[in-house]
């Protein structure tokens, strides 16, 4: 759930209180038509070579039996009612590997079904191997309570707020004795193997999240991902690609990249990496409302998030963004022009049930929660026949606007997702001499403008 955007990041913020493009013919050989996703020139791309920019929701349940309500109407809804084109699937090592070496069969048929609605829904699926606070032991979510010696959570004592238990010594003493082992980490990576090779047969699933939020224990920081999280993501990406070697790896910061501290991730070894952080803003979590005033901070922290994923030769995917249902509108707004701006991909936080003050898009009765729904559903573009530069939507004048430079030696079509709702009595376009035609839910541009780069513009 997103209680967890700020979480050790947060608690150790007070504890201390103190593209160029080049069209070259070895560009061109780069873009050549591949059997699965891939990632070229800074975006994720797909068989045709087209830059696509995943919108969508996180979905799944964090308490057992860790899978939620969502049934084949809820994914086809996603797309249908709300123009998303994917999903972050939530999956736990504890339903994966529940006792040491007992891998259930039956929780790993159910991530499945959830693949096989998504697929029939025309959605792409991210799986997510989800954390907070370690794991079961401490009421959190992720690790099996085999993984961490029985005295830790009896002598754990919760916090009143709860991101404060990532200081706990209980929490960090299993965080620390997980990375220490190869034992247990091995663990991790064969479970993840056992759910690539199941469901490496989906050609919706795009790739897989190693770990949410990645937490450090009680070792410092500063350090911590060139040390010990690298080297933990090329032993499963390893591992996962040996079953399943077309999918991308969608890799996160440390959670210390939540407050601000840029990663000291490399370049990976091998290839197709889409850079995965989080970007929320913390006074809007904790108060349910959004100030104005920090909407440039979270333009700029978009932008040096897309700095770092260019750095790692990574596309950019924000894996969670969110907020509360009060004054919802302007943060919302602002995430998704920072998003537009680097021409990112994105997943909201998330698709559950729940109150006024919950980060869900539901309310309890599974009604839209209004207005949070309604800013998210907004066009942007979902298949791009060359490389995005930005997209934007002006919400007074309902004008979407967006900038690519297009490739001709791509021949299949830019399509971009126009929700029903945003254009209610249709929408023009305009795209400098392009050829187009409207689709369900969308529009299709068949031949690209004349000028290099392009823009389309979208007005009611």
């Amino acid at each position: 759930m997103r209680n967890h955007a700020f979480v050790r990041a947060l608690a150790i913020a007070i504890a201390l209180s103190p593209i160029a493009s080049c069209h070259s013919a070895q560009n061109a050989a780069a873009l050549a038509p591949k059997p699965y996703w891939h990632v070229a020139r800074g975006f994720l791309r797909d068989a045709d070579g087209r830059a696509v920019i995943l919108r969508g929701a996180n979905v799944g349940n964090k308490a057992k039996p860790y899978v939620d309500f969502h049934q084949p109407a809820d994914f086809a809804r996603m797309r249908n009612a709300w123009g998303m084109n994917a999903v972050r699937l939530l999956v736990l090592w504890a339903g994966l590997e529940p006792n040491r070496d007992q891998y259930d069969d039956a929780y790993m048929a159910n991530v499945a079904d959830r693949v096989a609605w998504a697929k029939d829904a025309n959605l792409a699926v991210v799986l997510d191997m989800h954390q907070d606070v370690y794991g079961e032991g401490f009421g959190g979510d992720g690790a099996p309570l085999w993984t961490c010696d029985a005295s830790h959570y009896a002598a754990f004592k919760p916090a009143d707020q709860w991101f404060f238990n990532y200081l706990s010594p209980e929490v960090e003493a299993c965080v620390d004795g997980f990375w220490a082992s190869p034992d247990l980490r091995a663990h991790y990576a064969e479970a993840w193997r056992r759910l690539a090779a199941r469901l490496s047969v989906f050609d919706n699933v795009v790739g897989f999240d190693p770990m949410n939020e990645p937490p450090w224990g009680s070792a410092p920081y500063s350090g911590f991902e060139e040390a010990t999280l690298q080297p933990f993501y090329v032993d499963v990406v390893g591992a996962v690609r040996r079953t399943a070697p077309h999918f991308v790896a969608f890799l996160e910061p440390s959670a210390s990249r939540n407050i601000g501290r840029a990663t000291g991730l490399v370049k990976f070894p091998f290839d197709d990496v889409v850079y995965a952080p989080h970007a929320y803003d913390t006074d809007a979590e904790r108060k349910g409302t959004f100030d104005a005033a920090h909407r440039p901070g979270l333009l700029a922290n978009v932008a040096a998030l897309a700095d770092e994923a260019k750095a790692l030769d990574a596309a950019l995917w924000i894996g969670e963004y969110g907020g509360r249902g009060d004054g919802i509108v302007d943060y919302m707004s602002a995430e998704y022009d920072g998003i537009g701006q680097v021409a990112a991909s994105s997943m909201y936080w998330s698709y559950s049930k729940g109150g006024p003050g919950a980060y869900s898009m539901l309310l309890e009765d599974g009604s839209e929660k209004q207005p949070l729904v309604d800013t998210l559903v907004r066009p942007y573009p979902e298949r791009v026949a060359g490389d995005p530069i930005a997209y934007a939507f002006d919400t007074p004048t309902s004008t979407f606007t967006m900038t690519y430079r297009s490739d001709a030696s791509i021949s299949a079509p830019t399509v971009l997702s126009i929700p029903a709702r945003v254009y209610p009595n249709g929408f023009s376009v305009e795209c400098g001499g392009c050829t187009s035609e409207k689709i369900a839910g969308g529009l299709r541009i068949t031949s690209a403008p004349s000028a290099n780069p392009a823009t389309i513009t979208l007005r009611p």
